[in-house]
């Protein structure tokens, strides 16, 4: 079979992603569970088939990044079947690739099971907006969500700056720009530069990878434009010390005040499995109140978690709260949910 047709049957079963690595059998992900789809391991040279096949797919792509860097990351369609995700690269002298599979369709926030509290940062039309948690968790998907909502409700200038594209919008009632880095842009940076010329009133910036990056998103957001970005991080007093170490130390205080101006809330979010052992996600907001907003200013980032965990309201859920509910919903199990709880003692007393 070609891969076309591993692809394929990939798609179908529900796998998330397939790996093509040398010395095991052509494998793939489905909730989390590795299965491996061929009988007898890789070779060298069944792998670098297969690789060939995924370049000609995306019109025999130059692979001037894989040879000088050693791995490179793009995106290709199948026509009727799904859009791939896929990052190259080299290991013990032999090539391998793990391939992302991404539905043409923008999924429903309610089948994907993203909750009201989360869909309603569509209702942002300013400021900075991070949706966080680890690599696989899903965010980019959360995101696609959120654009597709802002996409079907207002009449907005959408661009979204990805590396690589994952997910296609079509023109609704927004016009939606959609820039990837490496084939339409040379970076983050530059493409962010130039978004502000371009009329936007969202943008969504694919990851915040520098601080040059990050000083300009929160420039944007402070000039009245809606940011929508990600970061590896889990918990929003995570994610606020992570942007701010980014900068150097005579910075850092500057940044806290400028960040405690522009941001308007943190999810995070993690995939736990059902009773069924499919992966669903849980989350966790923060938004940012006059009492978060002092927290930042003053350097008091530590006390968030538990101003978090202590809100009852809407506008703040904690992790453990969101796991709590799927629990007595009868969609997780007890165990499942004290294993991904942040404070699992308090959460066992919960229950």
């Amino acid at each position: 079979m070609d891969i076309i047709g591993y692809l394929t049957e990939a798609t179908k079963e529900g796998a998330s992603d397939v790996f093509i690595v040398v010395g095991r059998p052509l494998s793939v992900k489905i909730n989390g569970v590795l299965k491996e789809i061929t009988d007898t391991p890789l070779k060298p040279a069944d792998a670098e088939a297969l690789i060939d096949g995924i370049y000609a797919l995306d019109g025999n792509r130059d692979r001037k990044n894989l040879r000088e860097k050693g791995d490179d990351d793009f995106s290709f369609a199948i026509r009727g079947v799904s859009r791939f995700r896929v990052s190259v690269y080299k290991q013990r002298g032999t090539l391998a690739a793990v391939v992302r599979v991404i539905t043409f369709q923008i999924p429903e926030p309610e089948a994907m099971g993203i909750i009201p509290e989360v869909m309603s940062l569509a209702d942002y039309t300013k400021g900075l907006v991070l949706v966080t948690g680890p690599a696989g968790s899903g965010k980019s998907t959360t995101l696609a969500c959120i654009i597709d909502r802002i996409n079907s409700t207002r009449e907005d200038h959408i661009i979204t700056l990805e590396d690589p594209l994952e997910f296609l919008h079509s023109h609704k009632k927004s016009i939606v720009s959609q820039r990837e880095v490496g084939s339409d842009t040379i970076s983050y940076l530059s493409a962010l530069r130039a978004a502000l010329r371009q009329s936007p009133d969202a943008i969504l910036l694919g990851e915040m990878r520098d601080y040059e990056t990050i000083q300009v998103a929160m420039t944007a957001a402070e000039t009245g434009h809606l940011i929508l970005s990600t970061l590896h991080t889990i918990g929003a007093a995570n994610t606020i010390d992570r942007i701010i170490d980014v900068f150097p130390p005579n910075q850092q205080r500057q940044i806290a005040v400028q960040l405690s101006m522009v941001l308007r809330a943190v999810v995070s979010q993690q995939l736990v499995p059902d009773v069924e052992g499919k992966l669903i996600p849980v989350f966790e907001r923060m938004t940012v109140t006059p009492a978060i907003r002092n927290m930042i200013r003053e350097n008091k980032i530590h006390q968030i978690d538990g101003a978090v965990y202590a809100s009852g309201g809407k506008e703040m859920l904690s992790m453990d709260a969101g796991l709590l509910k799927l629990c007595k919903s009868g969609r997780i199990t007890a165990e499942t949910a004290l294993q991904c709880a942040a404070n699992p003692e308090l959460l066992a007393k919960r229950l």
